[in-house]
């Protein structure tokens, strides 16, 4: 098993770090600067920075923002939110981003992708996407969606943009496939039925994606307890758990989040003293 990554994630919202539930209901969890150095410092394999609010506001990322945490963090740092031209990705990544991160764009124009990978390499290029669950009747014909089998009952993943604002009638587990082929070197995969409640990822979202991609997945969306972490990286496959409310509200330690893990005999990589 390769190592597993622990990556906390800043959504960023007129200037503070925010946590909402199902992408709304935004409670502040504090400035960005001082929370990335205190994840930095606590041994975070990696950082993602969302300014959640870009697309739907249809603005450019605060750029500021990002070079300030660039500049004092020392783990890589992904960005996304906002970012639709490749002009647009060439100033994060030249500000101090390691990654950048596209839903909305990548969704309304998938060559963004590959036009970026050929420019950037895969490695900096990461696809987001935003699934939600819609179930289906048992007897029905789905068409060309593809159906996953859930405790709750058969149903596809759709993906939404814009912040989790509107539907596109896309297959999540489709596009994600997609975006692999187009040159993405990750998908952070985010649950909106999950988001922010801490009742744990989605599973089978999560594993279906997994098991059709041959990418890294960042799991996203519901972390609430330990076993979620676990849970996410082995039943549902994920390379890698992003965390926010249970880091940002000091429900649960990085070191408390490894420790734990590598007890579970999963490989996990702790900071250096």
């Amino acid at each position: 098993m390769s190592v597993k990554r622990i990556v906390p994630c800043l959504d960023f919202n007129k200037g503070r770090v925010v946590k909402g539930v199902k992408f709304v209901n935004l409670r502040d969890a504090g400035d960005p600067v001082e929370c990335a150095i205190a994840y930095d410092e606590a041994g975070a394999d990696e950082m993602v920075f969302l300014d959640v609010t870009a697309s739907h506001e249809r603005r450019g990322i605060m750029k500021d923002v990002v070079k300030k945490i660039a500049d004092v963090i020392s783990i890589p740092f992904t960005v996304g939110g906002g970012l639709h031209t490749i002009d647009d990705i060439n100033s994060m990544l030249t500000v101090g981003a390691d990654k950048v991160s596209m839903g909305t764009a990548a969704v309304n124009n998938p060559n963004i992708i590959k036009e970026a990978s050929e420019i950037f390499g895969s490695q900096c290029i990461v696809s987001a996407i935003d699934g939600k669950r819609i179930y289906v009747d048992p007897e029905s014909k789905p068409g060309d969606r593809i159906i996953v089998q859930t405790e709750e009952g058969p149903c596809w993943f759709e993906v939404w943009i814009y912040g989790g604002r509107k539907p596109t009638g896309i297959d999540a587990v489709k596009f994600a496939k997609k975006a692999e082929e187009l040159g993405a070197g990750e998908i952070l995969l985010t649950s909106m039925d999950r988001d922010g409640t801490q009742m744990g990822y989605d599973i089978p979202l999560t594993r279906t994606i997994s098991e059709n991609v041959n990418l890294p997945v960042v799991a996203s969306g519901g972390a609430g307890t330990l076993e979620h972490i676990y849970e996410g990286l082995t039943t549902g496959k994920a390379d890698a758990a992003l965390i926010a409310s249970i880091a940002h509200f000091g429900i649960y330690t990085i070191s408390e989040i490894k420790e734990y893990l590598r007890d579970k005999g999963i490989p996990v990589r702790f900071k250096k003293e």
